[in-house]
């Protein structure tokens, strides 16, 4: 892995420094590329958020080979991981590697792993071309999400989307304001509940699952499962919108009070490593979403890259499963945390 983000580094030198600890605090506010927007509090929160939460170190028990493996609406996964939806190589990640590429070493990479890559979309139509061509190569073995588009667009992409082969696809709502859609003359907008519920009925009438991206607060996750959606992500959209918001850590578990078993819970922010998935599952996800992480991944080392840092994952979660008593995903909660919020 120190090779990939080696090669990474370089070849994304101008967009992103591949820091040692990816904190938002060089890359402040250079959006496009891959920092946060404006003064890069809300990524920063991302992570520290997610870092203020300890995990209880417990060895009185008989766990020594754990089962991370999890369905998410219908997906086998050999652990509770997805690689989020990230589009735009040229313009977000310096373009030495062309969009397809990318799309096809993310999806790969998790297939070989045993879990599933989520896709992007944006205003170049090779942005969604190249993700519904990886997923339709991969006979349907990845996660389309496609923007709160205005107008005919939405529904144009998801007919698009259907013929992939997938089972399930998203809408990333939390990309509404998104300054590089809006610099191309192409914005995105909210939703009302009405329109959501619209939104869900022609998804379903696909015979798709759904997925809503960008719930940040309680309320807005009892709307959206009154709307019908079939999970949610609890996600600031890696503080790429909105200047000082929450981290996803800080706001999770009231969210998961609100919904939990409701619809399928999954957070995105600030993950980088395994111990960070087992405190995402502690604090109430069912299934975390990884971003910025599988840029480097793909960028320095392809779709063997990808597998390599999903391996990493992996053997971090298994490690931090054994020392805090947790057999299986099922079995892990707030009680192995030390300081939860």
């Amino acid at each position: 892995m120190k090779e990939v983000r080696d090669n990474a580094r370089k070849l994304m030198k101008g967009f992103c420094r591949v820091c040692p600890v990816c904190d938002g605090k060089a890359c402040a506010g250079e959006v496009p590329g891959m920092g946060g927007i404006g003064t890069g509090s809300a990524f920063m929160r991302n992570v520290t958020s997610l870092r203020e939460v300890t995990l209880n170190m417990r060895l009185l028990h008989d766990v020594t080979d754990p089962d991370p493996s999890t369905s998410i609406l219908g997906i086998n996964l050999s652990m509770p991981v997805m690689a989020a939806p990230i589009g735009g190589v040229s313009f977000n990640m310096g373009g030495s590697m062309e969009e397809n590429e990318y799309v096809d070493a993310v999806l790969g990479g998790c297939q070989d792993a045993g879990v599933i890559g989520c896709t992007g979309d944006g205003v170049p139509e090779f942005i969604h071309k190249s993700a519904f061509d990886g997923i339709t190569q991969l006979t349907g073995h990845g996660i389309p999400f496609i923007k709160p588009w205005e107008g005919d667009e939405f529904e144009e992409k998801l007919d698009m989307a259907a013929k992939t082969g997938c089972s399930v696809m998203g809408m990333d709502i939390d990309a509404a304001g998104l300054i590089t859609l809006r610099l191309m003359g192409r914005p995105v907008s909210p939703k009302t509940p009405e329109q959501l519920k619209d939104v869900v009925e022609l998804v379903h009438g696909k015979g798709l699952k759904f997925i809503l991206k960008g719930v940040m607060d309680p309320e807005e996750a009892v709307t959206a499962a009154e709307a019908g959606v079939d999970g949610i992500v609890v996600s600031n959209h890696g503080g790429r919108v909105l200047d000082h918001t929450p981290g996803a850590a800080e706001v999770l578990t009231d969210i998961a009070e609100e919904v939990k078993g409701d619809v399928v819970i999954m957070a995105d922010g600030g993950v980088r490593d395994g111990f960070d998935v087992l405190k995402m599952v502690a604090l109430g996800a069912d299934c975390v979403l990884i971003g910025r992480p599988f840029c480097y991944a793909a960028i320095g080392g392809g779709r063997e890259g990808v597998a390599k840092y999903l391996e990493s994952v992996m053997a971090q979660l298994k490690q931090s499963m054994v020392l805090t008593g947790c057999q299986d995903i099922q079995s892990v909660g707030l009680n192995i945390l030390h300081d939860a919020y």
